[in-house]
C-alpha cells in the first residue's frame, strides 16, 4: 500500500476529502519523523513503537574483494508491533 493509496482507503472510510486526509497523514509523519530525530520513542497504543537506535561501530568482510570493511556507527530506526497488531496477523 502506497501513501496516495492510504490516503484514498482513509477518506473512502471516513468521507472526508482526500485532500485533508493528505494534510493530515502529512502532518502526523512530519511529526513522527522530527520526535524519532531528537531520539524520542513514538508510541502508537494499538499499533507499534518507532524506535532510535545506534549500532556501533563493526568489522564486516567484503567477500567478493575478501577484505575487510569497517562499518562506522549509525542510526537506525527500528519498528516493534504492538500486541494486538501482531495477534491480528495471526
Amino acid at each position: 500500500m502506497t501513501k496516495a493509496d492510504l490516503v484514498n482507503e482513509v477518506a473512502r472510510e471516513t468521507g472526508v476529502d482526500k485532500a485533508t486526509i493528505q494534510g493530515i497523514l502529512d502532518s502526523a509523519m512530519s511529526s513522527i519523523k522530527k520526535s524519532i530525530a531528537e531520539e524520542e520513542a513514538v508510541f502508537l497504543r494499538g499499533f507499534g513503537t518507532f524506535n532510535f537506535k545506534v549500532r556501533k561501530e563493526k568489522l564486516a568482510r567484503n567477500i567478493s574483494k575478501n577484505t575487510s570493511i569497517l562499518v562506522p556507527e549509525h542510526k537506525v530506526v527500528s519498528f516493534k508491533p504492538s500486541p494486538d497488531f501482531t495477534k491480528a496477523l495471526q
